[in-house]
């Protein structure tokens, strides 16, 4: 078949969702399939190296065709200029489809968010006759209504009725979690039948042969300290504001650092807010390559794991799988909503609490401190949780079947 995959992060951005699309796209392509990635022009969240390095509009890549299109800023703007841009972006996409794709196209594939790609989607379905798959990862407008970023009335009423276009339009939808899947039967009226759950997975081949070497250790002067690491986006989703009351409320424990791995809107204020605290156990530090980011994880003591209350879905960060491959304990301060509560107490990989509860992060923090014993077994139990339920091949089996036969 040829398979379009439409999608805003793609490497050589670092964000998990990207990776996972690119192994997606190589994984069709391994299967015979022609696949064409459709994304935006690298300008966020990379490595130093990527900084560096030039881009073409089409490029082959592993097999893979690759169009990156320029595209209007849409991230470290303001609410209002990032809600326009996104708008823009079907128009610029499909612009660059028409001028590079001229096959026929058997397939499509949408990445949301951003959800104004959905409306390609349809556009794509209706030109090319092709079938159309919508991946769900945040339910918006929901998640921008919850949030606070999305108050004016006409503008929810505006992107209600588009997400509604989407929905009706979908041959096939996608979520990651059950409880996903059950807001948009019960809540948006889907029909059952149309929305089925796939996880998100985790390529475990990088994880599995990072080895500790005490580099980043070394580079970041924490060579003897217990490190307990964020590494991704640092945006108003995450909430991480949360993460530094924690640390100013254990300070007093030495030899312990809260270190913050990458980038986002949010990430002057925390800087400025645990300078204000005089906090010597936070540190801030930028991306690192993708490559590298297993052997970062594996000199980690504890993967932390982050999402605001505001949040009101059943969302589990993407990171959350990364820690579990490298077989490292996790603690999350989680939405209440969020289906990471159930996934930590299941394979008892760590701990959770909810993200508004300060005296039961800092005691879990204090548990998690004070176990040191345990937190091996901790790592063991996400890591074999994750070679079992989370296999890359069994999430794009799934995937290909919708794709092909409208069911998994």
């Amino acid at each position: 078949m040829n398979i379009l995959l439409i999608t805003d992060p793609y490497p050589p951005e670092i964000r998990a969702i990207s990776y996972m699309m690119q192994e997606l796209a190589e994984e069709l392509t391994s299967r015979g399939h022609n696949v064409t990635v459709v994304t935006s022009w690298p300008r966020y969240n990379l490595s130093i190296e990527a900084k560096q390095k030039s881009f073409k509009v089409l490029s082959i890549e592993k097999g893979i065709k690759v169009i990156r299109v320029k595209t209007p800023p849409c991230y470290k703007v303001s609410y209002i200029i990032r809600g326009v841009a996104q708008l823009s972006l079907p128009y610029l996409f499909f612009r660059q489809i028409k001028k590079f794709v001229k096959q026929k196209i058997n397939a499509v594939i949408v990445y949301s968010p951003p959800f104004p790609l959905a409306m390609l989607g349809i556009k794509i379905k209706k030109i090319y006759a092709a079938k159309y798959l919508l991946n769900i990862q945040d339910i918006f407008p929901q998640n921008a209504i919850d949030l606070g970023i999305l108050k004016n009335s006409l503008a929810i009423k505006f992107f209600e009725r588009m997400e509604k276009k989407a929905y009706q339009n979908a041959d096939q939808i996608t979520s990651h979690t059950e409880s996903s899947r059950k807001f948009l039967i019960e809540k948006k009226g889907v029909p059952a039948e149309k929305v089925s759950v796939v996880s998100n997975w985790i390529d475990l081949g990088g994880f599995k042969n990072a080895e500790t070497r005490g580099i980043f250790r070394e580079k970041y002067g924490l060579k003897n300290e217990f490190i307990f690491l964020f590494a991704g986006i640092i945006g108003p989703s995450q909430g991480l504001d949360f993460v530094i009351q924690v640390a100013k409320r254990i300070s007093d424990i030495p030899g312990v650092c809260f270190l913050f791995v990458g980038d986002g809107t949010e990430k002057v204020r925390l800087q400025k807010m645990a300078e204000e605290y005089n906090l010597q156990n936070v540190k801030f530090q930028p991306f690192v390559s993708h490559q590298d980011y297993p052997f970062l994880v594996k000199e980690a003591d504890v993967g932390l794991v982050c999402l605001s209350t505001k949040n009101k879905t059943a969302v589990i960060p993407g990171k959350l799988l990364g820690f579990m491959a490298s077989a490292i304990p996790v603690v999350a301060f989680l939405n209440k909503e969020s289906d990471g509560h159930r996934l930590i107490e299941e394979t008892q990989c760590g701990y959770s609490a909810v993200s508004d509860d300060l005296e039961e992060a800092v005691n879990l923090i204090r548990k998690t401190l004070d176990g040191k014993d345990k937190l091996a077994e901790h790592g063991l139990n996400g890591y074999e949780y994750v070679v079992s339920r989370f296999s890359k091949k069994v999430c794009v089996d799934k995937l290909e079947q919708l794709i092909i036969n409208g069911k998994g």
